[in-house]
C-alpha cells in the first residue's frame, strides 16, 4: 500500500484480531473509490449491496455450500414441503433474539416475504412474485408458503449461496419504511439491528469498521462452538490492484478483491505467509460460478440474428486470451454454468453437441466470415462488416476485474471486422441490465446444483420479468418454448435428476441453435489470504465453502478463521 493514510483503522483492537478488507468503493465492480454507501445498511436499498458489508448483518433462514453440497440449517431449524410442493412449512430456531433485545420469530419472515410478495422492483421481488400465493404465520415460529404451483427449489433460492439468497429482515424496524429509501442506520438507536455476531461501529467513505458482539444465539445453541476469533472487520475500499498487492505483502491486508495471475505469483513469492485456494499453484484459486459471456441485447440489430451471434463466438480465440492475459493459469467455459461436480451431468447431457456442430469454444475466423455473409454483410473499405450502411459495432462495457483480457478480446474482434473497444465506466452493469450497451462481459450469476437458476438468466424477454441483480435476463433473449422449459424444471424436484435432464437437453437444444450470448472463460477467484494473523482459511484442502468474502457465505469462513495469536 502507497502510504498509511489510505488505511485508517481503528487502534483499540489489536492488529492480530483485525481483518482487514480490501474491497469495493466508487469506481464500480473491481475498480478503485471510495464508499459511497457507508450510511446505508438496509440490504434491500438499492443503493447499497450485500457485498459491502451489510450481508453479515442479515443472517439467512439456512447456508449452502457448494464446494461440499452441504446445507447448513441457520434461522431455520428444519423446513418440509407438502406431497406436491405446492406448500412449505418453516420451522424457525427458538430462542433467536434482535441485537436490540426484540425476539426473531415467524412475524420477521412472514413480514419479508409479504413485503416482497405485494411490493415489486425490489431485490428478490420478481422471483417471489413468480412463485408465492400467499404466506401465512401460523404461529411464533412456524411460516407457512403457499405456491402458485409446485415449487420445489424455493427453499433453496432463499439459501445464502454465492451471491444469491433471500434476505430476513426485522419487522419492528422495517414495518412501515419504504425498502428502497431506508437506511437503516443510526449508531445511536442501535441500528443497524442485527441477529448475528456483529454490529457497526464506524462507518466512513475512507472505511467501514464492524466489531464481534460478545453474544450469540449459535454458540448458546451449539451451532457453532465458539464466537469468531475476529474482534473487528474493517473494511477499506479497493485502491487498485499494485495497491492491494502491496498491502498484502506488508501484512496491512488480510484478503483482497481477487488478483490477476501474475498479480499473484508476486505475491506468492514476496511473502510466504500469502496462500491461495489452490495453494502456491496455478491456477492461484477456483473456479468460481459465474462464467463470463459476451453478452448482447439479442432483441436489437445486429444482435438479433442468431448467425452474427455465432460469428462473434468463432472469432475469439479463448486460448489466446488465457494465455497472454493469464500466463496460462486459466480454462474456457463451453457453457453458462460453472464445472461444478453437481453439475457435471448437465455438460454430459450436451457432450456431442458441444465437441461437433456446436462448440461453443471454437476458434474459426472463416467460418465466421461465412455466417456474417449469409447474414447479408460485406466488409467495407474500413475492414469492417457493414450492411445498409451500418458497420457491426461491438462497444464492450466490463469491469476492471476484466481489464487484463477485455482489451485483448476486443482487439481480436476488431482484427476480424467487428468493430470493438472495451470500457469499465462505473455504471456498465446498469447499463448492461437495461440493454442499453452494445456488448458487455459479465457472468453468469446462475446455477451450482441443478440447472434452473441459469435457464432462469434467460426467462422471459426483459429484466423486469426476469428479476434482480444476478438473476437477470441482461440478454433480452426470449424463447417460448424455452420458457415453458423453464417452468418445468422450477416445478421439478432437485432429486428428479432424469427429468431434469430431459427439460436441459430440450433446453439446449434451442440455446445452442440460438447462442443467446457468446461464453469466454470461466471465471477465478485468485484471493490472497494472509496467514500472518488468520489461519483457517477456505483451500482445496479445506474446501468448507468458497474464499469470497464479498459473498453471502462469509459467515462460514469468519466461523472457521483462527487468531494465530
Amino acid at each position: 500500500m502507497a502510504d498509511d493514510s489510505m488505511m485508517m483503522v481503528e487502534e483499540a483492537i489489536p492488529r492480530e484480531r483485525q481483518l482487514i478488507l480490501l474491497w469495493g468503493g466508487s469506481g464500480g465492480v473491481g475498480a478503485a473509490g471510495r464508499y459511497t454507501d457507508h450510511d446505508i445498511w438496509n440490504i434491500y436499498n438499492g443503493g447499497t449491496s450485500h457485498q459491502n458489508g451489510p450481508g453479515l448483518l442479515y443472517e439467512p433462514l439456512a447456508f449452502y455450500s457448494a464446494f461440499n453440497d452441504t446445507v447448513y440449517p441457520w434461522l431455520a431449524e428444519s423446513w418440509e414441503y407438502n406431497a406436491d410442493f405446492t406448500e412449505l412449512t418453516i420451522n424457525l430456531r427458538d430462542g433467536i433474539t434482535w441485537s436490540d433485545g426484540v425476539a426473531f420469530g415467524a412475524d420477521d419472515v412472514a413480514y419479508t416475504l409479504d413485503y416482497l410478495l405485494n411490493n415489486s422492483g425490489v431485490r428478490r421481488s420478481a422471483q417471489v412474485q413468480r412463485d408465492i400465493e400467499s404466506v401465512e404465520q401460523v404461529d411464533d415460529l412456524t411460516v407457512k408458503v403457499t405456491f402458485q404451483g409446485p415449487r420445489p427449489k424455493f427453499m433453496y433460492f432463499m439459501m445464502y449461496k454465492f451471491d444469491i439468497g433471500l434476505y430476513i429482515v426485522p419487522k419492528h424496524v422495517f414495518d412501515g419504511n419504504d425498502w428502497l429509501e431506508f437506511t437503516h442506520f443510526d449508531i445511536d438507536k442501535g441500528w443497524p439491528v442485527t441477529t448475528g455476531p456483529w454490529h457497526v461501529i464506524q462507518t466512513s467513505p475512507e472505511q467501514k469498521i464492524i466489531n464481534r458482539r460478545d453474544s450469540w444465539w449459535a454458540v448458546d445453541q451449539g451451532l457453532v462452538e465458539q464466537l469468531p476469533d475476529v474482534l473487528q472487520i474493517v473494511y477499506v475500499p479497493n485502491p487498485g490492484e499494485t495497491q492491494m498487492a502491496q498491502a498484502v505483502i506488508a501484512n496491512r491486508a488480510d484478503a483482497t478483491l481477487d488478483l490477476r495471475p501474475t498479480t499473484m505469483a508476486e505475491v506468492l513469492a514476496r511473502n510466504p505467509a500469502v496462500v491461495t485456494h489452490s495453494g502456491f499453484e496455478k491456477p492461484y484459486g477456483y473456479v468460481d460460478w459465474w462464467p463470463i459471456g459476451l453478452l448482447f441485447n439479442a432483441s436489437k440489430p445486429p444482435y438479433d440474428d442468431k448467425r452474427v451471434r455465432w460469428a462473434m463466438s468463432y472469432y475469439i480465440n479463448r486460448d489466446q486470451l488465457i494465455e497472454v492475459a493469464y500466463d496460462g493459469a486459466g480454462t474456457p467455459s463451453q457453457l453458462p454454468i460453472p464445472s461444478y461436480a453437481p453439475l457435471q451431468r448437465y455438460y454430459d447431457a450436451v457432450e456431442d453437441k458441444l465437441a461437433t456442430t456446436h462448440n461453443t469454444i471454437e476458434y474459426n475466423p472463416a467460418k465466421a466470415d461465412g455466417l456474417m455473409m449469409d447474414a447479408g454483410y460485406a466488409k467495407n473499405s474500413n475492414g469492417y462488416w457493414e450492411k445498409d450502411g451500418n458497420e457491426v459495432i461491438c462497444d464492450i462495457l466490463g469491469f476492471g476485474i476484466f481489464n487484463d483480457f477485455g482489451p485483448i478480446l476486443a482487439r481480436q474482434l476488431d482484427n476480424h471486422g467487428i468493430k470493438s473497444s472495451y470500457n469499465n465506466p462505473p455504471d456498465a452493469w446498469a447499463q448492461q441490465s437495461a440493454g442499453e450497451a452494445s456488448c458487455g462481459l459479465r457472468g453468469h450469476g446462475g446455477s451450482v446444483r441443478d440447472p434452473y437458476f441459469t435457464m432462469n438468466l434467460y426467462y422471459g424477454t426483459d429484466a423486469e420479468e426476469a428479476g434482480e441483480g444476478h438473476q437477470t435476463n441482461a440478454y433480452f433473449w426470449s424463447d417460448p418454448r424455452f420458457n415453458e422449459l423453464t417452468d418445468e424444471v422450477s416445478a421439478t424436484g432437485i432429486n428428479d435428476v432424469a427429468k431434469l435432464e430431459e427439460l436441459w437437453s430440450e433446453a439446449m437444444e434451442i440455446w445452442l441453435d440460438e447462442l443467446p450470448d457468446v461464453q469466454v472463460l470461466e471465471w477465478y477467484h485468485r484471493i490472497p489470504m494472509n496467514t500472518t494473523y488468520w489461519t483457517n482459511w477456505p483451500t482445496h484442502d479445506n474446501p468448507y465453502t468458497n474464499g469470497a468474502f464479498w459473498h453471502l457465505t462469509f459467515q462460514l469462513i469468519l466461523n472457521n478463521l483462527r487468531s494465530t495469536s
